[in-house]
């Protein structure tokens, strides 16, 4: 299941929004996945490709462009380590897709790939995950001792 920006009404179709042409989301939750996909195309995500299983986002990834972004859901219906994607797509190359988790158990995510991508407990406000997305990460002084300090 895929969408682009061009299935949204013309008066709220906006200009693709900066690193967010190509978004895979990787949800089994199909209310979720719909909620996400229209917050993403709100904020102008050019393409959106949904994916409810860690296989298709493996056939996904190994026939499409490198993804720009991805929201990675952590229990999927045949894995209960969606959070390995994130590792994945780190290695695809110098530019790695920016990520964001989406989960109900936000505690089963290792720490080491906690620090990929924010990290969004369910039940969450899509447009919080998008901001997040659109922004991208925080690269201050003081995040980044924060970061060294873990």
């Amino acid at each position: 299941m895929s969408s682009t920006s061009t299935d949204l009404p013309a008066d709220q179709q906006r200009k693709p929004a900066r690193g967010l042409a190509r978004v895979l989301l990787v949800e089994d939750d199909a209310i979720l996945a719909l909620a996400l996909e229209d917050a993403l195309l709100r904020a102008g995500a050019g393409k959106v490709t949904i994916c409810s299983s860690v296989e298709q986002t493996v056939r996904v990834l190994d026939r499409e462009p490198r993804p720009d972004a991805m929201v990675i859901d952590v229990h999927l219906a045949d894995r209960d380590d969606g959070w390995a994607l994130a590792e994945l797509v780190t290695m695809l190359g110098p530019r790695p897709p920016r990520i964001a988790f989406s989960t109900g158990s936000p505690e089963d995510i290792p720490a080491n790939v906690a620090a990929l991508g924010p990290v969004f407990g369910k039940p969450y406000d899509p447009d919080d995950l998008v901001a997040a997305l659109v922004d991208g990460p925080k690269t201050g002084l003081f995040t980044r001792l924060r970061r060294t300090s873990r």
